[in-house]
């Protein structure tokens, strides 16, 4: 049997706005690191978006041997300490408050969503980064063509 519940597929839609995917100037907040997972918890505020409002950006990258190439991608480009870096260690406290540029997608995993930072890049880029990605020419969206964008 099939029942109307008026304002039903209101409740469905969550009351804070989305994280869009794009190329964002951020600021890390928090970092956790998850030993039995081999994840760390990263949470950044953005400093600079399109959208005003948006929600602090929390993602999980690996921490296994295959991937930490992009978490050493992430503490370059966002200038964590380099003497930390070559003594294989990641201090949380150090970690907070560093700042750089992301680029943020979405997946979804067993219907979860899940925020990806898909790129880094130090925030001395921000500006031109920003303008590239900011207005993008409708002839550059055609034939699957990706921008030479580093990110």
């Amino acid at each position: 049997m099939k029942r109307q519940l008026p304002g039903l597929s209101e409740t469905v839609n969550e009351s804070r706005p989305t994280i869009p995917d794009g190329v964002f100037l951020v600021r890390v907040d928090h970092t956790q690191h998850r030993w039995q997972a081999q994840k760390a918890l990263l949470s950044a505020a953005a400093l600079r978006a399109r959208a005003r409002g948006v929600r602090p950006i929390v993602s999980r990258p690996y921490c296994t041997p295959k991937a930490m190439w992009k978490l050493g991608w992430f503490l370059r480009d966002f200038l964590y300490d380099p003497e930390l870096l070559s003594q294989n260690e990641l201090d949380e406290r150090a970690l907070r408050d560093v700042v750089g540029v992301v680029k943020v997608s979405h997946t979804v995993v067993n219907g979860i969503s899940l925020v990806n930072f898909d790129g880094f890049a130090p925030a001395s880029q921000w500006e031109e980064l920003a303008a590239a990605v900011r207005v993008p020419a409708q002839s550059d969206r055609g034939a699957g063509g990706k921008g030479k964008l580093r990110l």
